[in-house]
């Protein structure tokens, strides 16, 4: 079945220089991939008909976020009843969670996630408290397995994501499988978990159970009301970027699972969406020196990427960890040395699956930079 031609949201984008938001009608085209874009304040065209590639169709939902020639668009709500008719019911978001007892397995989950079809918006790892765990479960305080469960999320870091997908709740819900994992194992052997779950406490992850609690799960681990300290070490550790091309293509997961069988701890994890000024920042220090600099920051900034703490090798942890990125040029990765990430999931030297700190004296900065600076 064929998609309707065209679909419209008004959208938003913060100018830094003018220090103003700047709205505009967004018109997506899902024949061909193409946007085109009118300036409401000033009624003219902002953006004549064109292919953006890396806007696709499931990255449009209220509350998303796209980028259009480096310009970080925030999707805010639905500017035709013929779009809001069509996506409103659609375009569905749930809370997935991975709690403690998983979260050493949170690579092999998040493919499952991709293979199951859902966009994540939003990720973070973070540690909760009881009270928070308390507030998050209260409907749950008469059972008598509450103080059970609120100690037990409480006891180590939990991995919280916000997935999109038609009938999201639901098809999450039955990728989860049964609550009781061993009874997962026997009725929905190849669910979460039935794979990593242990009982009906410890079952590797979480679910809302309705669109309304959806709503409200999310807004409890992503919304501006409560400030979520993530878990970074910021010292002994290196910085590890998936890039937003690797995500398109399905590798994050894959990537993640591949860092931790090779020995290595993600101490911290948390998706971003970079602005162009961001990815520049971030880069300098290739500024003038790699020729590939410019297209290193729209690579960064052209979609969501996952920014990750790399621990576990001790003192050697920043050497280890370059040595297993590989070379730039995953062609070069590729016949030097075929087990590193770029040589497996990297595609050029631009989109090569992932960004790692090239010197052991850089890494404060930069996991300092997006666990310190862009996370506050």
């Amino acid at each position: 079945m064929s998609l309707p031609e065209r679909y419209a949201f008004i959208a938003e984008w913060y100018d830094q220089n003018a220090a103003i938001i700047r709205s505009y009608q967004l018109l997506f085209y899902a024949s061909d991939n193409t946007v085109e874009m009118y300036d409401i304040k000033n009624r003219r065209i902002f953006l004549k008909r064109s292919k953006i590639d890396n806007v696709r169709f499931e990255d449009l939902y209220i509350g998303g976020t796209i980028n259009v020639h480096s310009r970080q668009l925030n999707l805010v709500e639905y500017a035709d009843e013929f779009t809001k008719k069509q996506l409103s019911s659609k375009k569905e978001k749930t809370l997935a969670m991975i709690k403690p007892d998983a979260v050493s397995k949170f690579g092999a989950i998040i493919d499952m996630i991709y293979g199951g079809g859902f966009l994540i918006a939003n990720a973070k790892m973070i540690q909760i408290t009881r009270k928070d765990a308390e507030e998050f479960y209260q409907e749950h305080v008469q059972r008598p397995f509450f103080d059970k469960l609120v100690r037990f999320m409480a006891s180590g870091s939990i991995v919280v994501m916000e997935l999109m997908g038609n009938s999201a709740v639901t098809e999450w819900r039955k990728l989860l499988g049964p609550t009781d994992s061993s009874k997962a194992r026997s009725e929905a052997p190849s669910s979460v978990r039935a794979k990593f779950g242990t009982d009906q406490t410890m079952n590797a992850c979480h679910g809302s159970d309705a669109t309304e609690t959806g709503q409200r799960e999310t807004n409890f681990f992503f919304g501006p009301e409560k400030k979520w300290k993530n878990t970074a070490k910021l010292s002994g550790s290196t910085c590890c970027v998936i890039k937003p091309s690797a995500i398109l293509e399905g590798k994050a997961g894959k990537i993640m699972m591949a860092i931790v069988e090779a020995g290595f701890e993600v101490s911290a994890l948390q998706m971003f969406h970079l602005e162009k000024a961001n990815a520049e920042e971030f880069f300098e220090v290739y500024k003038g020196v790699v020729n590939e600099y410019s297209e290193m920051v729209q690579e960064l900034c052209s979609g969501p990427c996952f920014a990750l703490e790399i621990t576990g090798k001790g003192e050697r942890t920043a050497e280890d960890f370059r040595e297993f990125v590989g070379p730039a040029d995953p062609e070069i990765a590729r016949n030097l040395r075929p087990k590193t990430l770029r040589a497996i999931f990297g595609r050029d030297k631009i989109k090569n699956a992932v960004h790692c700190t090239d010197l052991p004296e850089d890494c404060p900065l930069e996991v300092a930079y997006f666990f310190q600076i862009l996370a506050d």
